[in-house]
Formats: C-alpha cells, sequence, structure tokens
C-alpha cells in the first residue's frame, strides 16, 4: 500500500509519529491535512478533532479526497484493564454508545443496524498487518471521555474490550461504508476512572509518542 491515511483526535498524537521528517501541508482549515513522504509510501496526516464524528468525517476526506488505500488510527486510550500501557494494535472496535435505552440501561448493538429487537453486537475487525510484537486488543470507541470507573465497567463486560476511545470504532466503520481496509495502534493514558483527567494530561505525550514509533515500524514492515 502507497498511500496511507493517519486520523488522530488530538493534535499531539499526530505530531508524536516521525516528529524529525519533514511535512507539507496541503489542505487548510478547518480540517488542516499533511503529507509526509516516507520511502515508497506517502503520508496523509490528519487530525479534525475529539469524537466520532471528527474522526470519521477526516476518515471519509483522506479516503475520497486524498485516495489513500489504508486507514491508521494512532495515538492514545483509556484502559479498561488492559495489560501494561502498550502500544497495542487493535484488532476489533465496537462503538460503546449506540443502542437503545431500556430499563434505565443501555442495550448495545451493532452500530449502524436497527436497534430495535434482539441485541446482538459485531465488532468491526481490522485488517491483517505485519505482526512487530503489540499486543493486541478490543476497543470500544463513544463521545464520552471516561472518569467514571462503574460505567468502564460496564462497558468492559458488556463489550468485552480492554480499551476506550473516542476515534477507532467510527474510522472503523467509516472504512467499511468506503470499502478501505483500517488498523489502529493506542498507548493508554489512564485507567478510565475518576483520575483520568488530570492521568491524561500527564501521560499524554510519552503515550502518545509510544504509538507514534509503533506505527512508525508498521508501517515499514508493510
Amino acid at each position: 500500500m502507497k498511500r496511507i491515511g493517519i486520523v488522530t483526535g488530538v493534535q499531539a498524537e499526530l505530531a508524536a509519529l516521525l516528529p524529525a521528517v519533514p511535512r507539507t501541508i496541503i489542505a487548510g482549515p478547518p480540517l488542516p491535512i499533511e503529507r509526509v513522504e516516507q520511502g515508497e509510501r506517502t503520508l496523509f496526516l490528519a487530525c479534525a478533532g475529539i469524537g466520532k464524528v471528527a474522526a470519521a468525517t477526516a476518515a471519509a476526506t483522506l479516503v475520497l479526497g486524498h485516495g489513500v488505500e489504508l486507514l491508521l488510527v494512532i495515538g492514545t486510550a483509556g484502559s479498561l484493564g488492559a495489560a501494561g500501557r502498550g502500544p497495542f494494535l487493535i484488532t476489533e472496535a465496537v462503538q460503546a454508545d449506540f443502542g437503545a435505552m431500556r430499563d434505565e440501561r443501555l442495550t448495545h448493538y451493532t452500530a449502524g443496524d436497527w436497534p430495535i429487537g434482539p441485541a446482538s453486537v459485531e465488532a468491526f475487525r481490522a485488517a491483517d498487518v505485519p505482526d512487530t510484537g503489540m499486543a493486541r486488543a478490543r476497543i470500544a470507541t463513544s463521545d464520552l471521555f471516561v472518569e467514571c470507573g462503574a460505567h468502564a465497567a460496564r462497558v468492559r463486560d458488556a463489550l468485552g474490550a480492554t480499551l476506550v476511545d473516542m476515534e477507532t470504532a467510527a474510522v472503523a466503520q467509516a472504512a467499511m461504508l468506503l470499502g478501505v481496509p483500517w488498523a489502529a495502534i493506542k498507548a493508554t493514558t489512564d485507567e478510565a476512572d475518576g483520575a483520568s483527567a488530570g492521568d491524561f494530561a500527564a501521560n499524554l505525550a510519552a503515550s502518545a509518542r509510544a504509538a507514534a514509533q509503533a506505527t512508525e515500524r508498521l508501517i515499514a514492515s508493510l
């Protein structure tokens, strides 16, 4: 694959990737796109902001406007019991805030399906990529920054996820609709609990760089 799209939610996550390599700005606000030449591959970098709509918009722009052949979501996540800080190669993504409210609880469904009738969740599956030694994980995505351990536990138990973020499953769904493969690499900043805001700020730079370095290795192996 020669044209690879990179999506992040936070600018620091994008800046951590190949920090010494020159970038060319090829599109301006409101959605800046940067181009990086990396050997025989061209990377198109986009940070539209935090949340599912922003992430899906960035993904669609990279595919439809710049012809990328693979979408990569990179950056940071909260832990729902993942072992260590990663980085993790995401193999499956599910949306944690899609479904139906019943009896004061959210019943989860596969994103995009009718949230009516028998409930089931089918994960969006990442592309097979070369094994670069990362632990593998399922991630749950929602438009919520999780600072509640009880909510984190509900998401973990209901969806079998060990990580939570605000981008990956949205990009995965967009990739499915657009007919392109996707993959994701995440490192954790926090435990998705009451200390998450402070931990995120304290660990953002180191975790973003860890995910970026793993992404650099993956791209080199493609």
